[in-house]
């Protein structure tokens, strides 16, 4: 009893704090003062203290120990170490079962026996490259709580309990209303202003690549509806803040909403949300009208003059005004016009920016009773700050499409904002989880942040087919090879759903990087010579704007997480970013026009070592990949709720140039120096491997349209790939699918993908790989080799049967050239089975092995074919009439090849 007391006189409050943590210890207090008090007790007396000399007060106990923000989640060995020693046991068998297979050829159909053992080698060589970078798949969460406490509540450093969190710039990229309808994008933008993030410290910028009036006055639409629908959001703490997506919900609306006048508020919003609607749809003829009563009244006005100059008749040749297209101020668009000329085309227009909505005050502005129709009292009624962007384009200039587009943004965003990360979106894709923000701050702010150079989301969509058919979800790639992929260097950027460090994308290292040396080995030291590797060589030439160049050194302070923590490196003291913005000026906004000119980037780095990198259709690889090499890490937040929700192609045809844009993206990558094989030594080993899959698993193609041809030619000549369906060759291949077979079911089960998910997965890999995949390795080679640029296009269209079904499109046959391998293995295999069969019936000595060897292969490029049987028929199974022709072609050219064929056996046979 003395001893415990002597040792409670004697030590201070350091003694009862966990050094690492700084938590206190509960246990030992109560231990030490026999359980008298303790934190949660119901009583407190003022007078009391804990022992003598101890110095500690009800303070200690109410300060919060240090937290980190994000919370790494290890698969558990139960799978994780199955998982791979299945791996390497279906590694091991493969090479014993094509060593076997090189060693016993088949001397009946040696061509046969041949091209399977390429093809087999290959598909060895493909699946090892797919499945050793998933040999570390982890998980991550993030403290939402965390991060309100070290950034918004009342601190010594922040006493009003003003946001301390960085500034987030939002791009969303567009090209043509046309294929992308303005009231998309609008509720897209709707989404974004309604975020759950300070509003002083949000800005949002719409690239718009065509310059098309049409979608300026629709986000000017926009931002005037923010003006009610954010408050309203605010108010009711609506989650789904897509008004769209909101009021087209099956959910009951009122689940846990408590205010007495939601309904009111609900039904008013959605009558001024339909009214928006209308609108935005009515927007193309009411610029057409305007424009056509303005373009009369230039054309009396010019010819009345003409009539002054020439003595009241109006002169021989006529007067000849341009068509303009006119603003609502009566001023002509500076964009692309609805009657194209010269300056005003798409192509060829001047720049433009204009700031829609003003930067928002740094205190919040409370709304009043009956503001606008609808009570805000107690509300901030702010809305972010929103810029309309058209970049400056001109005829001869090489303007490099989309990443041309976003590095426009970056710079024009950097005078304006300057928000030190940027989040970018299609502009299809819409905040589907309102704190999506604050979830990748996490990362970006917790210990170790400063390294990350990218936190990418999963993609999601909607308006998919219930069964999936041609693999639109891509839940294999995006819960699978991507959680992988970040218990490496990281996941590789996918285009959509992207939180960059500003500072990483102006081409910048790592704060600290490490050099990793063979399969796994790793040199700890935090340098590297700037010269041993062209992509650590620093960026020089931003450009001759000095108020941007200024915005560098600001944008990478103002990213740093907090140095609240002695193990935080490379931080910032706690309230360096409570400062209000400043107000835009003329000047300034003079400088993000200059910017966004198509000469700025002449003679920089800009698309080569700073920004969107150039020269590529998969530019989001390729820029992923460029700071991977430098050393810097990204991180794949999974949310609860899905983060961002967007669109994708249901259509067979549609998905299939989809995927050949993405393949003929990696053939370009796999020709260039952006190939892993050239990549530095801050590439992890395995991030090489997969980065190479990535530009390598289009050459799949070639071994799997041969491979699904096999089949086929050994039932049309009666031989098998091998000799004889004997007991070792069973064996191995039992061994084979049991292991993959069973990899699956562990894969599906770390990363919680369906059965259904993976097979649909395999079909389209199938149907992918035999038709666009192949076509973008011809059309990569022939760019490589001859500098021919080979374009696949629709060459017929039908329109869908019913306008009010949502799956229409899915039914609609549009026939491309794409369908033509894919379509060719069908019929042949068919044809296959059908002379295998007939010829095995009336054999007199059959040779059944062979013949169920040939069947059970075709069969399976069959099932594998399903949905695209589905594809061609329609909604009712009805074939259009080139398939029969096709089909019709093909069977009678294998035919008489056959015929052909068994005719010269029978006469050497003979002879």
């Amino acid at each position: 009893m003395e001893r415990g007391m002597s040792i409670m006189k004697s030590n201070n409050k350091s003694m009862l704090l966990r050094s690492q943590t700084g938590d206190f210890d509960h246990n030992r207090w109560l231990f030490e003062t026999k359980g008298t008090y303790g934190v949660g007790n119901a009583y407190w007396s003022e007078g009391d203290n804990y022992g003598q000399d101890t110095e500690l007060s009800m303070s200690d106990f109410l300060d919060k120990p240090w937290k980190p923000l994000t919370r790494k989640i290890k698969v558990p060995a139960a799978i994780l170490s199955p998982y791979r020693i299945l791996i390497v046991i279906r590694l091991i068998v493969l090479f014993f079962f094509l060593k076997w297979r090189v060693q016993n050829p088949n001397p009946d159909a040696t061509w046969l026996w041949g091209m399977s053992i390429v093809c087999e080698i290959w598909f060895a060589i493909s699946w090892i490259l797919d499945i050793f970078p998933k040999f570390n798949p982890i998980n991550r969460s993030t403290d939402l709580a965390a991060l309100r406490d070290k950034f918004e509540k009342p601190s010594p450093a922040n006493p009003h309990g003003r946001s301390d969190l960085p500034g987030v710039d939002v791009f969303v990229s567009t090209a043509d209303p046309e294929k992308e309808p303005p009231l998309v994008t609008s509720n897209t933008i709707l989404s974004i202003l309604a975020a759950d993030y300070p509003v002083e410290k949000l800005s949002c910028y719409i690239s718009d690549d065509g310059g098309a009036i049409l979608t300026f006055e629709a986000m000017a639409e926009a931002v005037r509806f923010a003006e009610v629908w954010v408050p309203f959001c605010r108010k009711h703490d609506i989650e789904l803040r897509n008004p769209d997506s909101y009021f087209n919900l099956k959910t009951d609306p009122t689940k846990n909403k408590k205010r007495p006048d939601f309904v009111k508020d609900r039904r008013w919003m959605k009558r001024e949300y339909d009214e928006y609607k209308v609108r935005i749809n009515g927007l193309p003829e009411a610029i057409r009208r305007r424009s056509k009563s303005l373009n009369s009244k230039e054309m009396k006005k010019a010819k009345s003059l003409a009539g002054e100059k020439n003595g009241g008749s109006l002169p021989p040749e006529g007067v000849d005004v341009p068509k303009a297209t006119w603003m609502a101020d009566g001023t002509p668009w500076p964009g692309t016009w609805l009657n194209p000329t010269d300056d005003h085309k798409k192509g060829d227009h001047a720049g433009i920016l204009q700031v829609m909505s003003k930067v928002p005050a740094n205190d919040p502005v409370m709304g009043h009773p009956d503001e606008k129709k609808l009570d805000f009292t107690g509300v901030d009624v702010r809305i972010p700050m929103f810029a309309y962007v058209s970049r400056e384009k001109r005829s001869g200039f090489d303007h490099n499409k989309k990443a041309g587009a976003m590095n426009a943004l970056v710079r024009a965003s950097a005078i304006l904002s300057n928000g030190p990360f940027i989040l970018n979106l299609d502009c299809d894709h819409y905040f589907y989880n309102c704190q999506a923000i604050r979830e990748g701050m996490c990362f970006m702010m917790d210990r170790g942040g400063d390294r990350i150079c990218y936190i990418q989301f999963p993609q999601r969509f909607e308006g998919i087919d219930p069964s999936d058919r041609y693999a639109n979800h891509n839940t294999v790639f995006f819960d699978g090879s991507m959680r992988a992929l970040d218990g490496l260097q990281g996941p590789v950027y996918v285009g959509t759903g992207c939180m960059f460090r500003r500072h990483a994308l102006y081409g910048f290292l790592p704060p600290r990087a490490n050099e990793y040396l063979g399969m796994f080995g790793k040199d700890e030291s935090e340098t590297q010579s700037l010269t041993s590797h062209p992509d650590l060589n620093l960026p020089r030439k931003f450009g001759n704007s000095a108020m941007f160049n200024e915005s560098i050194a600001v944008a990478e302070y103002q990213g740093r997480p907090l140095a609240d923590h002695k193990s935080v490196k490379n931080g910032r003291p706690p309230g360096a970013l409570l400062l209000p913005r400043p107000p835009l000026h003329a000047p300034t906004v003079a400088e993000a026009i200059a910017v966004i000119s198509c000469w700025y980037e002449d003679k920089t780095e800009w698309g080569d070592k700073i920004g969107w990198i150039y020269g590529s259709v998969t530019e989001d690889v390729v820029t992923g990949y460029r700071m991977h090499n430098r050393g810097w890490r990204s991180v794949y937040c999974v949310t609860k709720r899905d983060a961002f929700r967007g669109t994708a192609p249901i259509n067979l045809t549609d998905r299939l140039h989809q995927v050949l844009r993405w393949a003929t993206g990696s053939v370009e990558i796999f020709f260039s120096k952006n190939n892993a094989f050239l990549g530095s030594r801050r590439l992890k080993f395995l991030q090489r491997i997969a980065y190479l899959n990535v530009g390598i698993y289009p050459f799949t193609s070639f071994f799997l349209v041969t491979y699904c041809f096999l089949p086929a030619l050994s039932l049309f000549t009666g031989t098998f790939i091998v000799q004889s369906l004997d007991i070792t060759f069973l064996c191995y291949l039992l061994t084979i699918t049991v292991t993959l077979t069973l990899i699956s079911v562990l894969e599906i089960k770390w990363s919680g993908i369906g059965l259904e998910e993976l097979w649909r997965n395999e079909q389209f890999w199938l149907i992918g790989g035999t038709s666009a995949h192949l076509a973008a390795v011809i059309q990569g080679l022939l760019k490589v080799t001859a500098g021919v640029e080979i374009s696949f296009t629709l060459t017929s269209k039908s329109a869908g049967e019913d306008e009010d079904d949502v799956f229409a499109d899915l039914y609609e046959v549009k026939w491309t050239s794409l369908f033509l391998m894919p379509l060719a293995i069908l019929v042949v295999n068919i044809v296959a089975i059908v002379i295998g069969c007939s010829r095995t019936l009336y054999s007199v000595i059959p040779e059944w092995g062979k013949l169920m060897g040939g069947l059970f292969f075709s069969f399976w490029v069959l099932s594998h074919m399903y949905p695209f049987v589905k594809g061609l028929l329609g909604r009712r199974g009805r074939v259009p009439t080139i398939v029969y022709v096709w089909s019709g072609l093909v069977a009678i050219t294998v035919s008489l090849l056959w015929i052909s064929i068994s005719s010269e056996n029978r006469g050497n046979l003979q002879v």
